[in-house]
């Protein structure tokens, strides 16, 4: 464990944290305020690097509940 805390291991993880936390505050505002519990839980359980809250930022919460029904109502 002591290996992993190293200097050469700290500025990566402070370089992932910094990369991390304004993605992942943004998408839990956005979801809160768009008042999407599935998608708040999902972002707050899930951490990979940020992926899944780019994704809802900038795909999911752009729709509206309509469009979103619709994309899945075409793909069944």
């Amino acid at each position: 464990m002591q290996t992993l805390l190293n200097n050469n291991n700290m500025w990566l993880l402070i370089i992932s944290i910094v990369w991390v936390l304004p993605w992942k505050g943004y998408a839990l505002w956005t979801a809160s305020r768009m008042e999407n519990k599935k998608w708040f839980i999902a972002l707050i359980i899930l951490n990979t690097f940020a992926i899944l809250d780019i994704f809802y930022i900038f795909y999911i919460a752009k729709k509206t509940p309509q469009e979103i029904l619709s994309g899945f109502k075409s793909k069944i």
